[in-house]
């Protein structure tokens, strides 16, 4: 019994996700934006509903790209300050939820 709860609970802290807080850029002009303005806000989805650019996230002035399925999960997002949570391989994150 007591192994099964020494299991449990090892299981239960793989599966947490972890929580960032930033901005959602584009990748050609990256950590340029931070979120501070409009223009800021209209270049970001410009570059990547308009010239191909990859959403990014910015935190900390370190910029991540988001793996493959999550792109689809930020594109409303692009422009905007977020919280997001997921898992992060590298400079790499995978989007479990976003929010405003």
């Amino acid at each position: 019994m007591k192994r099964f709860f020494v299991l449990l609970a090892f299981g239960s802290m793989l599966v947490m996700a972890d929580s960032w807080s930033g901005f959602i850029s584009d990748s050609m002009c990256g950590a340029k934006h931070t979120g501070a303005d409009e223009k800021d806000a209209k270049c970001a989805q410009m570059c990547v509903k308009e010239h191909g650019a990859d959403p990014v996230f910015v935190t900390d002035g370190k910029v991540y790209k988001f793996s493959a399925d999550s792109k689809d999960k930020v594109m409303a997002h692009v422009g905007h300050k977020v919280t997001i949570d997921g898992k992060m391989e590298g400079d790499t994150i995978t989007v479990s939820d976003v929010k405003m």
